[in-house]
């Protein structure tokens, strides 16, 4: 039996995604996940959507032309991109990529994206979904001439972690444009144990976020999608799911097995996405987030401030962790060349750390430690906080217990519907 070139790679290219499961995915109901779970014994490395997916032989995708959401996070356990691996298969009719914002490989910073370009390893064209939504995006899928749309995206867990309104954004289009849609899941790497932190009001909707979900959502990518088709678009999109098997909702990116590719420049480790959710509030204040250092958000500092911010901070004895006084200069971003002085965090207790209380803790304490403290002029503090609460309960000498306190009326109900969109138990 002869196999082409092309078939010859797909089986090389196939090793670490057609990997032999309980319970292969196969082709679901639009709306409905694929491959549902059965018993887990013992501890097992976690298989991911695409795994899954090629595990069944792409048998959800068949006879459709194919278009890919993706990044450099959409690889195989053995660190191939999945973009080659279905590339190289005669099984999969690929032909198109969508990058989002940072680009399909990844070489855009933060606010940038990789433009309309043929991609040079597979020659596939690649399209632009950065900053591009509704009719636009619509248009993107239909000159692209794709019948489905395929999201594989790793998430950071935070709202304002732009995947997964990239994800929002295509589903509308898709829907728009008469597209089917499959999410292939991948793990919640800071766990999704619960949500945290302030609901977002519509009123300041952006792309850091487009509907009412918490600041910290303990979903993954598929259930965030189910949540987004059954909540909140207007047209719900012909949806399919293929979820992981050997994930639980208790477990953070290092247990999984799988490997951490940074899902953008300043997201390097998954410790980074432990304190993102928290810190990331710093870009809404004059204060670098630690962009431009080794440590981005678990490094935040200002000049003229020194150790007394530290100690404010440590004398509140928040759970899991604790904060070192640092100094640091910046290679780019805020204070670009300049030393600044500010705090490290150091988590040592993930299980007990709630990141959000933390940055409401730290925002708290510098203002109160630091006279030099000012939110960003456009106040973007109220477009990631998802309304003005914050920074008026902040300005007004609230402490941690009263700012956290305002948001847990809105936090309870939307736990309360979150709840029916977990696969995963």
């Amino acid at each position: 039996m002869g196999l082409s070139r092309r078939g010859l790679l797909a089986a090389g290219g196939a090793l670490g995604a057609a990997v032999a499961t309980a319970h292969p995915a196969t082709a679901g109901t639009p709306g409905r996940e694929t491959g549902a779970p059965g018993r887990e014994t013992g501890r097992r490395r976690v298989r991911t959507g695409f795994e899954r997916l090629a595990a069944d032989g792409y048998a959800a995708l068949d006879g459709q032309r194919v278009g890919v959401v993706t990044n450099p996070t959409g690889v195989t356990p053995d660190a191939r991109h999945l973009v080659d691996v279905m590339h190289a298969d005669e099984r999969v009719d690929l032909i198109a990529v969508f990058g989002p914002e940072h680009g399909f490989r990844g070489t855009a910073q933060a606010g940038g994206s990789e433009g309309r370009y043929d991609d040079p390893a597979t020659g596939l064209p690649v399209y632009d979904t950065y900053l591009k939504s509704g009719r636009p995006l619509a248009d993107v899928f239909t000159a692209s001439g794709v019948d489905t749309v395929v999201f594989d995206v790793q998430d950071a867990g935070a709202r304002f972690y732009t995947y997964i309104w990239t994800l929002y954004d295509c589903m509308e289009a898709a829907a728009l444009a008469g597209k089917r849609f499959v999410v292939l899941d991948r793990p919640n790497p800071v766990t999704g144990r619960a949500a945290l932190g302030p609901v977002l009001d519509r009123a300041f909707a952006t792309f850091v976020g487009r509907e009412p979900i918490a600041q910290a959502h303990g979903m993954t990518v598929a259930e965030l999608a189910l949540l987004f088709n059954g909540e909140f678009l207007a047209a719900p999109v012909a949806l399919e799911t293929v979820r992981m098997t050997g994930w639980r909702r208790t477990d953070f990116f290092d247990s999984t097995g799988l490997p951490w590719v940074p899902p953008s420049p300043n997201m390097p480790t998954p410790e980074t996405a432990l304190v993102y959710s928290g810190t990331c509030l710093f870009e809404g204040t004059n204060l670098s987030e630690g962009r431009g250092t080794t440590r981005p958000f678990e490094l935040l500092g200002a000049e003229g401030i020194d150790r007394r911010w530290a100690e404010a901070a440590n004398a509140l004895g928040l759970p899991g962790v604790r904060f070192r006084e640092a100094y640091f200069a910046p290679t780019f971003s805020k204070f670009q060349g300049r030393t600044v002085g500010g705090v490290q965090l150091h988590v040592h207790d993930r299980e007990a750390f709630d990141p959000v209380r933390t940055g409401i803790a730290l925002l708290v304490t510098a203002r109160r430690s630091w006279p030099g403290f000012a939110w960003r002029p456009d106040n973007w503090i109220d477009r990631l906080t998802g309304s003005t609460r914050v920074r008026t309960l902040i300005d007004a000498g609230a402490d941690t217990d009263e700012v956290v306190g305002a948001w847990q009326t809105d936090l309870a109900a939307f736990r309360a519907v979150r709840r029916e969109y977990l696969l995963y138990r």
